[in-house]
């Protein structure tokens, strides 16, 4: 069985917010790190006009995964805050 893994994350302050509030439930990555079910995101707040991060973070763990319409390589995670 695998150990899930926890992925660093950037997150804009539009989106962070919305996840945040519940609003958002998904997120649309490259999926460079072979993201998996279970798997802990940590959703770290990043201005990209000040190019600094907030220090705000959102825990949040993956609880599907799927690629279909997606470009080549990305995919869409479903996921819920912890």
């Amino acid at each position: 069985m695998r150990i899930p893994m926890k992925h660093l994350l950037k997150i804009w302050p539009e989106y962070f917010e919305a996840v945040r509030s519940g609003k958002k439930t998904f997120e649309i990555r490259k999926n460079d790190r072979g993201f998996q079910v279970n798997d802990l995101l940590l959703l770290q707040e990043y201005n990209p006009k000040t190019q600094e991060y907030t220090g705000r973070e959102l825990l949040v763990e993956v609880t599907y995964i799927t690629d279909f319409g997606q470009p080549k390589n990305q995919v869409v995670i479903s996921i819920v805050k912890v």
